[in-house]
């Protein structure tokens, strides 16, 4: 078995799903007492966030490197950078540490292609939604993506960062999110991608009525894939 690098901290509540969801999928494809093998680099996400405010994209893409290469010499065979955002720095990553990363962008897309799906919403972070690197990686494979509006980019960026990251959950940000969903489906899209690793503890698939596509629960089943592949 593979030892998986665990880039985490970013927010620390959805890294504790990363390693819930791997664990509970080795154990569940293996049986008995097995578990994964992990090692967890967990930063300081105000170290991160702050750089994405200030756009100082260099700043955190070295932070992520240290990170990485701190990984690699515990071990891991390859890297999972457990957000969406910081994606966004995800090949100077690999490239700098020697280490192959997963990229959850690849890893959805083929999930989004596999349903035969065309045409999806995206929601995140205003990273995610407002600048190119995911959405162009995305129609890589052939789909296309719609956003919401720059004002409701602000509705879901406030929610992830001022609640979702710090543990809360309201019902209100819940229903301005499928309100959000609600005009991406009337612009055609054929399903949504929770692209924040947070969104998925705010939004659920009974929620909505098209497949919903939960990039934290696809980027761990890929790695274990990875990590018990011969």
């Amino acid at each position: 078995m593979k030892i998986v690098g665990l880039l985490g901290g970013m927010s620390w509540n959805s890294t504790l799903e990363y390693y819930r969801v791997i664990n509970e999928l080795v154990a569940g494809k293996l049986g008995g007492l097995h578990s994964a093998r992990i090692v967890l680099y967990s930063l300081n996400f105000d170290d991160i966030e702050c750089a994405q405010r200030e756009a100082r994209w260099n700043d955190a893409a070295e932070i992520m490197v240290t990170a990485g290469t701190a990984l690699k010499r515990a071990g891991a065979d390859f890297i999972l950078i457990c957000t969406n955002t910081m994606h966004k720095v995800a090949d100077t990553v690999a490239e700098r540490t020697q280490l192959p990363v997963l990229n959850i962008v690849d890893v959805t897309g083929s999930a989004v292609k596999e349903r035969g799906l065309g045409k999806v919403g995206l929601l995140g972070t205003r990273f995610v939604m407002g600048e190119r690197f995911y959405r162009d990686r995305l129609r890589g494979f052939g789909i296309d993506v719609v956003v919401p509006v720059p004002a409701e980019q602000d509705i879901v960026h406030r929610i992830i960062y001022e609640e979702l990251c710090q543990g809360e959950t309201k019902h209100t940000s819940r229903q301005a999110c499928l309100r959000i969903i609600k005009g991406l489906t009337e612009q055609g899209a054929e399903g949504i991608i929770l692209g924040c690793t947070e969104l998925p503890l705010l939004i659920r698939a009974g929620d909505v009525q098209i497949p919903l596509f939960d990039t934290t629960r696809l980027h761990a089943e890929a790695a274990v894939e990875l990590a018990l592949k011969e």
